[in-house]
């Protein structure tokens, strides 16, 4: 057991490694430089971990979800242990609520109230950290997220969860351009298929994030 643990955690830092060097061509020290990490101005955002996707019963379950589930548990830990403000969402749209473009083009929504559309019991929010519904890629959206931030002081998002280049990228780009800099997770993030997810890494690298791995969060939270 020991040694197929050793071997999960290895295959999951090459993973890391070859993204990372992926989007290498489109990182910019300038750009890290001037967009430091700051713990006591940050806050984790964990994005759609709903049973929904995480469920291997599911139809949308992303078999690429099971490769971000200890990273973004890591973090979720460090936060906790720091007092970093954890946020969650939760994607569902309630019956009585138009599904707009969402149902139209996928044909399919998730249902406020049903058990898919539940936070995965292993990354349950404490009672005190705030999650916020949303029927939109962009947790910005119809959500009170960005006054949430601005009341607490917040300036920098640390971004988890799925689909990367859905709702993750999509929120990562709102968060830039409200003013927030955005951190990333390259392997705290997960989509339907490699492709997509490393292809919306390059882009947000290039033009709204900062990419960075777990272990060099949590590195930069015991300094």
């Amino acid at each position: 057991m020991r040694r197929l643990e050793r071997v999960v955690r290895h295959n999951g830092e090459t993973r890391t490694r070859e993204i990372l060097k992926a989007v290498r061509p489109y990182t910019s020290r300038r750009r890290s430089v001037r967009h430091k990490f700051r713990p006591h101005e940050a806050a984790l955002l964990v994005i759609d971990m709903q049973r929904y996707f995480l469920d291997e019963s599911s139809h949308a379950y992303l078999p690429d979800s099971g490769h971000i589930i200890e990273n973004v548990q890591s973090l979720i830990s460090r936060c906790r242990e720091r007092s970093i403000p954890i946020l969650f969402t939760r994607h569902a749209h309630r019956n009585a609520e138009d599904t707009g473009n969402m149902g139209t083009w996928w044909g399919d929504v998730i249902r406020d109230g049903t058990g898919m559309s539940r936070i995965d019991s292993r990354f349950a929010p404490l009672r005190k950290e705030k999650v916020f519904r949303k029927t939109q890629y962009s947790a910005f959206v119809g959500t009170g997220l960005e006054r949430w931030l601005r009341t607490m002081g917040v300036s920098q998002l640390l971004i988890t969860g799925v689909m990367t280049h859905l709702c993750c990228e999509t929120t990562a780009r709102d968060a830039f351009m409200k003013g927030f800099d955005v951190f990333f997770v390259v392997d705290g993030t997960a989509s339907k298929t490699p492709d997509l997810h490393l292809s919306s890494i390059k882009t947000l690298t290039d033009g709204f994030a900062i990419p960075v791995s777990t272990k060099e969060v949590l590195k930069w939270m015991r300094q």
